[in-house]
């Protein structure tokens, strides 16, 4: 296990920023900060049922982090998301269904994501073993020219049928075809929990709008926090959003003539600031205050994949987060290496010395 001095030793040159960081603009003490009885603190107060209930603490007591008010997920759906040519040629392995489950069992992770094609080859063997999460929607990725939109692969009853424990869905925010998408995932949410499963929203920002003067405003903080507040609302029980990298999305989309929601100066002045704790911390207080676990996503394999997974592990903890969701970083690698950097992200949530700003 990675002590202390391994994270602070992996994080290099970023250990003093995020470690010491002690001041954030949304004081702890007005987040609900995840523990080992977080979902009965919170959730007994809800309209989500008990079996709803009990399929959430299936996800958060299972692999190493067990009972710990964190989750560490296993998402492969990048067949589909990215093709499967592209994300599974640097190991081969992954185009076959249960080494993609086998990953994420060894690894000791909390519960695998991935399509109901790629569960349902195994369901008979591994539902029991760990926690699947259906992901029922799509974008198909064959259309001329690429386009973004998410479609229905899946009922939810497929994958209560097949002893999932949740069921995962994409909405593109600021998408030409969000209101449908909105439409569509309000309504299966709803099946899920009339049929007890747990929901896991990833929570997406896609409009080429957002992209200004070479600035990508897809990651900023001000416009992923407004899009996990419209999730929760839909009735995710866990918003899956990336780690935001710049703020003032709005700002920028409301520059000269141009009118695009609404914006209160007090959000990049006294809500946040340009660290990335605080720009995480905005993103939990969306999701009501750390009532609806925040999971932050991996992103995609690069140069120094350990060093980026433990940096955003301990952005997220710090930030008051319930874990991440990480899987290109993982299975884009030998068997061996995907397993290491999965535990050295659990390892951050483990590290009692790694403690929420």
């Amino acid at each position: 296990m990675n002590t202390y001095s391994d994270i602070q030793s992996t994080l290099g040159n970023d250990a003093e920023s995020l470690l010491g960081f002690s001041s954030p603009k949304i004081p702890k003490e007005k987040i609900h900060v995840p523990s080992d009885t977080h979902i009965d603190d919170v959730f007994s107060m809800s309209n989500r049922s008990s079996d709803v209930q009990n399929n959430l603490k299936r996800l958060f007591s299972h692999g190493r982090l067990s009972n710990t008010g964190y989750v560490s997920i296993l998402p492969v759906d990048q067949g589909i998301e990215h093709s499967a040519g592209a994300s599974f040629s640097k190991n081969i392995d992954y185009f076959d269904p249960e080494k993609i489950v086998t990953l994420a069992v060894e690894a000791g992770c909390s519960g695998v994501a991935s399509t109901l094609g790629v569960l349902g080859m195994v369901s008979s063997k591994y539902a029991s073993d760990i926690p699947f999460i259906v992901k029922i929607n799509h974008n198909d990725f064959l259309r001329y020219p690429n386009s973004y939109d998410q479609t229905m692969f899946a009922s939810v009853q497929q994958a209560a049928d097949m002893g999932a424990c949740a069921v995962g869905a994409t909405i593109y925010f600021g998408s030409v075809d969000s209101k449908r998408q909105i439409q569509e995932v309000s309504a299966a949410f709803s099946k899920a929990h009339e049929l007890g499963l747990a929901t896991i929203l990833w929570c997406y920002l896609r409009n080429n709008a957002f992209k200004i003067d070479g600035k990508d405003y897809h990651g900023s903080t001000d416009l992923t926090g407004q899009a996990n507040h419209l999730g929760v609302t839909l009735g995710a029980d866990i918003i899956k959003q990336k780690l935001p990298t710049v703020n003032g999305g709005y700002k920028a989309l409301n520059e000269g003539n141009a009118t695009f929601g609404k914006y209160d100066e007090r959000m990049y002045t006294e809500l946040s600031s340009d660290h990335p704790i605080d720009l995480c911390r905005y993103q939990v207080a969306n999701c009501y205050m750390g009532r609806i676990g925040l999971i932050n996503s991996g992103g995609a394999s690069g140069d120094n994949d350990m060093h980026a997974a433990v940096k955003t592990a301990v952005i997220n903890k710090r930030a008051g987060g319930s874990g991440l969701i990480l899987g290109r970083k993982a299975f884009q690698k030998p068997l061996e290496e995907g397993i290491a950097i999965l535990n050295a992200v659990q390892d951050v949530y483990l590290c009692n010395e790694v403690t929420v700003a």
